[in-house]
């Protein structure tokens, strides 16, 4: 097995303390009474989830907790309830109908404002279409849209009635949707004309209709109109979103359901080339998205929050639908980019709708840097009371800034660290009880027992780098792979058995606080997204000119990091600036814009072990212009790195 080793660069000592005003409303209001909960919720979870799993509406409450048999978590398995219902249902019965469950700004400018009553109605009339064209518990939903009100209808439509949903990111291209949705063998599929981006309709029913060429197992496609733009309509498959969801009744009763109802699949990229199906059950996955947002982001019931995620990522499943929801405020969504029509679209969203909590990815955060100071400084962001930050570790000075820019240095910043298998938050500040520091994200969340491994399987000491695990289950984590459990205890519990293994390179300090460091395997985090090298490398190779790919992710200072690929092309193909642009765009179609490579090098060979493997530690330092450090015995060819390094003609 290849060693890691995880150097320690970070200096890091600045330290913020909640802020005094901050604490005193906070849920959780002091490091003592954080230390008490979390000591209860690791030495007794059943009792502490138990009590929490209370504030949940239930059909049939449980009466047993947990059953835990390695790798497999079960949670209040007895029990019923309706994910749907409590997002919904249950606060319009406790006469908050009238409260806004939903703010939409489109693109273009539109504003939606759905109130918790206008919500339920417009999720039991999805719920109602989905029951007519044969759509029941179990069956697979596939939801490929863009940012709008629908999207989350749509989901919670599906949770309602016990259907499965597997949302795909709009950005995703055609072979993508149809990998995915064959995959889990989806009934039917939800999608819209087109959706904005940058000023312009990017095509999704195309998309769909392309994908479907190769989908057998889709009957029905649910369209809606948001763009006018032209589509095909095949009779007996396709039906209009105002035909059958907006003409059906709006009275529909949620059925109890179980705990361990499949809630979704979610698709995550993996080293082996094909995403693997990320399945999520129902009270668990509910529970840890609900105390999360109550704890983490502190909701309060006036709180405005705003979750910049798309729909397509788990951010967007748990921290736009459905831990707000459940936990009765008043979320945003917004459809377009950031910089339409100009930087400031955010602050200028911020300011007109008085967001209280906002929620973005390091990524963003770097951007904003660049475009500069001016944008934010020409609006009032004195709305904010909390800041955050998913999808990677930030950099300390993109938290510095973000403190002091947009948060006015009153507001506490919670960097939050979880995965799409972890389903929620695992380790985060609590804003009023735990103290920061730029670029970790300090203590584990309640139930969270996180430990730092060296390959034996020993405990690191403190600033030590190793392997990050979790070694006891909580209530959100993921319950298998989709159809393939084999891989679910192969990817996550082989390395060390019994224990959750992260992939993720980390350290714990003196004081406990953890540092993510970053994946120790080959998937490339571009700007939040989590990419297989394996699936760039199959989509170059595709192309009728390359024989062989390499992908590798670099740092980079806008996207935390960037695709470089070594592509080695057919005997008779000539490299060419032209056929390098043509291998971008090439990628881009396959899987989708964000995947466009930073750079494509051309190469006689790559560098690979005798065996045949890629070495892509060595393309990595090459790219990045390092010198090679580490064992270099079992490369089959060291000339081949030679060339490449222009060492020799």
């Amino acid at each position: 097995m290849t060693q890691h080793t995880i150097e320690v660069v970070s200096n890091e000592q600045r330290v913020f303390p909640p802020p005094a005003e901050f604490a005193q409303r906070a849920a959780v209001h002091s490091l003592e009474s954080y230390q008490a909960l979390y000591q209860r919720s690791i030495s007794d979870p059943e009792g502490f989830f138990g009590e929490q799993a209370k504030q949940l509406h239930w059909f049939k409450a449980p009466t047993q907790v947990l059953s835990w048999k390695p790798p497999h978590a079960e949670w209040f398995a007895d029990g019923t309830l309706n994910l749907a219902y409590n997002c919904i249902d249950r606060h319009v019965a406790a006469g908050r109908g009238d409260k806004l469950a939903l703010i939409w700004e489109g693109e273009p400018g539109e504003i939606r404002k759905l109130t918790y009553r206008d919500l339920l109605r417009e999720v039991s009339r999805c719920a109602n279409a989905l029951q007519s064209l044969g759509i029941a518990k179990g069956d697979r939903v596939g939801i490929y849209m863009g940012m709008v009100p629908e999207a989350a209808i749509a989901m919670l439509a599906c949770a309602r009635i016990g259907a499965i949903h597997s949302v795909v990111f709009g950005g995703f291209a055609a072979e993508a949707v149809a990998d995915r949705m064959n995959d889990a063998r989806a009934k039917a599929i939800i999608t819209q004309d087109g959706t904005w981006r940058r000023g312009s309709v990017v095509p999704l029913k195309a998309q769909v209709d392309k994908a479907l060429e190769s989908c057998p197992s889709v009957e029905h496609v649910i369209v809606l109109e948001r763009t006018k733009t032209p589509i095909e309509r095949r009779p007996g498959r396709d039906h209009m979103w105002h035909d059958v969801v907006s003409k059906a009744s709006d009275q529909h009763e949620a059925p109890p359901l179980p705990a361990e109802q499949p809630l979704f699949i979610l698709y995550t990229s993996g080293t082996t080339g094909k995403p693997k199906g990320v399945m999520h059950t129902s009270a668990g996955y509910l529970l840890g998205t609900y105390l999360t947002c109550k704890y983490v982001f502190d909701m309060r019931d006036d709180d405005v929050y705003w979750c910049t995620a798309d729909i397509g990522w788990v951010t967007g499943h748990s921290y736009i639908v459905y831990g707000p929801l459940s936990n009765g405020v008043t979320a945003l969504m917004y459809e377009g980019a950031p910089n339409q029509p100009d930087p400031a679209r955010f602050w200028d969203i911020i300011e007109r709708h008085k967001v209280t909590t906002f929620y973005t990815a390091p990524t963003a955060i770097r951007t904003f840097v660049k475009w500069g100071d001016s944008f934010p400084g020409k609006h009032d962001l004195s709305s904010l009371r909390l800041l955050g930050s998913v999808g990677e570790p930030i950099n300390p000075e993109a938290w510095m800034w973000y403190r002091k820019v947009i948060g006015g240095d009153r507001c506490p910043i919670v960097d939050t660290y979880w995965q799409t298998e972890t389903g929620s938050i695992i380790v985060t500040p609590l804003p009023g009880a735990i103290p920061s520091k730029p670029g970790s994200c300090s203590l584990p969340f309640f139930g969270i027992s996180p430990k730092v491994l060296r390959e034996d399987g020993t405990e690191a000491g403190p600033n030590e780098g190793g392997l990050l695990v979790i070694d006891k289950p909580w209530p959100s984590m993921l319950r298998t792979v989709w159809g393939d459990d084999e891989r679910f205890k192969q990817q996550y519990f082989s390395r060390f058995p019994g224990k959750y293994f992260t992939g993720d390179g980390a350290r714990k300090d003196q004081d406990g606080f953890l540092w993510v460091m970053g994946r120790i395997d080959d998937v490339v985090n571009v700007s939040g997204h989590r990419l297989g090298t394996a699936e760039i490398e199959s989509a170059l190779v595709s192309h009728p000119a390359v024989a062989e790919a390499a992908a590798i992710g670099i740092a980079d200072d806008m996207t935390g990091q960037a695709i470089v690929v070594f592509v080695t092309l057919k005997g008779d193909v000539e490299p060419s600036p032209e056929l390098n642009s043509k291998l971008m765009d090439h990628v881009a179609n396959e899987i989708g814009k964000f995947a466009r490579p930073k750079s494509i090098r051309f190469a006689d060979a790559v560098p690979k072990t005798r065996s045949g493997k890629i070495m892509r530690r060595l393309l990595r330092d090459v790219a990045s212009g390092k010198e090679t450090k580490g064992d270099m015995t079992t490369l089959e060819d060291i000339s081949v790195l030679a060339k490449l390094r222009g060492e020799e003609g």
